[in-house]
């Protein structure tokens, strides 16, 4: 690093000419990014219910449909807004009473049970089909059509609505994330930088390292809405503290003595050799993430490994250019930080310790149920407000049609008529099944044969198989449909052992499945990866196990609040807030751990006095990195109106300071307990950590700030 370093420092110009040349492409490619908002796609694609969505596009050349409530509209208007939207594009077909019937016959001849399914006072119900998945683009655009075709006396209700609203709010809300995640940075750094000029060069370099990462994600093919929502605010929330290092360390060669281009290449090495190692960490919780079945855990984990290294990169190369550059305006710019020195910690945090750690227990073991027995929800109406137009259609149709979702039930083609009737028979018999609707369930409804149309048949049979409509009474993601959908995928495969039951609440159902599994093999994997690697930089059985337990604790705390404060929690918040919270703030505890070993092996110290100063020494920089972290995501936490975001953002806020209350305020008691444990298996230095080059280069500036005092 010695060479790479003089080279960026000479090559400065360059490198920030390339830097804002590579800009370009970044950002046409960010323009084209393609962004997945179904979060049901991410299902793993061999369970039943991909396997159904999937022949119902490739068989029936249909994959999503809609309920349109309309009101007020006589019949022959209901039928006229029918053949609109029959021409709209990608809609395959318009099911609604004159497809099965003219409308001179008069309605009493359907069956009253099945009119009534329908028709509710002066609404009726009408079923678009269309030809491509909920979360297409044909899809979404077909949706967007029929609602400008009905006006404000029709309701669209379905997942493709949901979609499209979460859509819109979500691009709508993501710049002003980025906003209020720079404000508040900016706001921290101005308060814990001694120039009033450096943090604005910060932002500028940690800005360049996001539009590089988000302009690479077309190289996944898409993101979720979640990822490319959270990606530049944790982003900047985990690399924050990178830019301070080097901006620290720069400043102390600077009081060495050494001319400012030298001082730059030291510090470009110092800075390398400290983020390497604590980016490693970072990395490693998001990595786990990757071992998720539910790929959404792949699709975020990905774009934030990759974005901790562009920051990585950006750290060591725009950075030091940047800062010399503008050295004149940093220098000339400079103050006393407004933060103070935390010189009398150590000594009040060691008078006390036994008294945190009982408060830690304390507050684990209420976590820890909390955690256990906090409510999670998995339906995604829930995150967006009940004012918007999808909400509002799918309240309709539950409330006046008695039907919260449809799903499809696949039977063969050649199941006998008699089965198949027989099996509708049992599944009206389930709890909460609105209706059943079939091309045999329509002739066992008395509607004879020759009356079915072939628009109608074609969308419920080939010659491979056969579909049954169900509507259910029951929410998705309730224990309820959950069971309903257990009933009828038994009945049906007492019938047809091939059958395949799909649709939103089957969906949800293994979505629900799938995740409660991927919370453990995550948790598992983070705390696997992480404990081998504090393993390997302290060479110690103990402290891997101390480390890790202080910051789970501090993730069981964190998880078990919204229990007590009697909020909801979304699925994928209680699985990622974990990993992320392990991964980003384990290095808290690690800065203090080396710089308690360091003082008490190779200095010499006392457990007490070691303890003391390493408590000293590292809670500026724990406290800075926490309240950046913090910053970063707070802000969007309290703004988002979607439930999801706002519900991560503010976890992963409050888990920041929970973490740094736990290195600062527990762990010494922890060092202070196994201090004999910790020093009989741990093995003897071998080289510098980088925990080690970051504690000695803030012990050097603390002193020779204590010096000029």
């Amino acid at each position: 690093m010695k060479k790479v370093s003089h080279a960026i420092v000479k090559l400065r110009i360059p490198i920030l000419i390339l830097a804002v040349v590579l800009l370009i492409p970044a950002l046409i490619s960010y323009s084209r990014m393609k962004v997945n908002y179904d979060m049901l796609s991410y299902l793993p694609q061999n369970i039943d219910t991909m396997k159904g969505q999937n022949i119902m596009v490739d068989e029936f050349q249909s994959g999503a449909f809609s309920e349109i409530i309309v009101e007020g509209m006589s019949d022959r208007q209901v039928s006229h807004l029918k053949s609109e939207i029959e021409h709209v594009d990608h809609v395959k077909n318009v099911l609604w009473y004159d497809s099965v019937l003219d409308l001179t016959v008069p309605k009493e001849i359907i069956p009253k049970e099945l009119y009534d399914k329908f028709n509710k006072g002066d609404a009726t119900m009408v079923f678009v089909v269309y030809e491509n998945t909920s979360a297409s683009d044909e899809t979404t655009q077909a949706v967007r059509e029929i609602r400008a075709l009905c006006g404000k006396d029709c309701f669209v209700a379905g997942i493709t609505p949901v979609l499209i609203d979460t859509q819109e709010l979500a691009d709508r809300e993501a710049p002003v994330y980025v906003i209020l995640a720079v404000i508040f940075a900016t706001i921290i750094l101005m308060l814990s930088m001694d120039s009033f000029a450096v943090p604005f060069v910060f932002l500028l370099s940690i800005g360049i390292a996001i539009l590089y990462n988000l302009g690479t994600n077309n190289i996944l093919g898409s993101i979720s809405y979640v990822t490319k929502a959270l990606a530049a605010v944790l982003q900047l929330g985990v690399t924050l503290d990178y830019s301070i290092f080097l901006w620290h360390s720069y400043e102390e060669q600077l009081e060495n003595g050494d001319e400012k281009d030298e001082a730059m290449a030291k510090a470009i090495q110092a800075t390398f050799s400290s983020v390497i190692g604590s980016s490693v960490t970072t990395i490693a919780g998001f990595i786990a993430l990757c071992f998720m079945s539910y790929t959404l855990g792949m699709d975020l984990g990905l774009v934030m490994a990759k974005g901790v290294l562009f920051g990585v990169l950006a750290c060591i190369t725009i950075l030091p250019s940047m800062v010399l550059v503008f050295d004149p305006i940093l220098q000339k710019t400079k103050h006393k930080p407004l933060i103070p020195e935390f010189n009398g910690l150590g000594y009040w945090v060691l008078k006390r310790f036994p008294v945190f750690l009982i408060i830690f227990f304390l507050l684990v073991i209420p976590g820890a149920y909390g955690n256990q027995h906090a409510t999670i929800y998995y339906n995604l109406d829930r995150t967006l407000p009940k004012t918007f137009e999808s909400i509002i259609a799918n309240d309709k149709l539950e409330k006046d049609f008695d039907m919260s979702t449809t799903d499809m039930l696949m039977l063969r083609a050649d199941l006998p008529a008699k089965d198949v009737q027989k099996l509708a028979d049992d599944i009206k018999n389930v709890d909460g099944v609105s209706y059943i609707l079939g091309v045999n369930s329509l002739k066992g409804a008395g509607i004879p044969d020759d009356m079915i149309p072939d628009e109608l048949r074609d969308n419920l049979m080939n010659d491979k198989w056969q579909v049954l409509l169900i509507g259910s009474q029951y929410q998705v993601a309730s224990d309820e449909v959950n069971q309903q959908c257990d009933t009828i995928k038994a009945l049906a495969k007492s019938y047809d052992p091939n059958s395949l039951l799909v649709g939103e609440a089957p969906a949800t159902y293994d979505l629900i499945t799938t995740t409660n599994r991927d919370i453990i093999m995550v948790n598992s994997v983070s705390i696997g990866i992480i404990f081998v690697i504090i393993l390997l930089v302290f060479r110690s059985i103990s402290i891997p196990f101390i480390l890790v337990a202080v910051i789970e604790g501090g993730i069981l705390i964190n998880m078990g609040v919204p229990y007590f404060m009697g909020s909801q929690v979304p699925f994928i918040a209680s699985i990622v807030i974990g990993t992320i919270q392990l991964g980003s703030t384990v290095d808290y505890a690690i800065l203090e751990t080396t710089r308690y070993l360091r003082e008490r092996r190779n200095n010499g110290q006392s457990k007490s006095e070691a303890v003391r100063i390493a408590v000293r020494t590292s809670s500026k920089s724990i406290f800075v990195s926490a309240l950046s972290f913090f910053g970063a995501t707070f802000g969007v936490g309290i703004y988002s109106t979607i439930d999801l975001i706002r519900s991560i953002c503010i976890m992963m806020a409050r888990g920041a300071l929970i973490s740094m209350g736990c290195v600062i305020f527990v762990l010494p008691g922890f060092l202070m307990i196994f201090d004999k444990l910790i020093l009989k298996t741990t093995l003897p230095d071998r080289g510098t950590t980088h925990a080690m080059v970051k504690a000695k280069a803030q012990e050097r500036i603390a002193a020779r700030k204590e010096q000029n005092n």
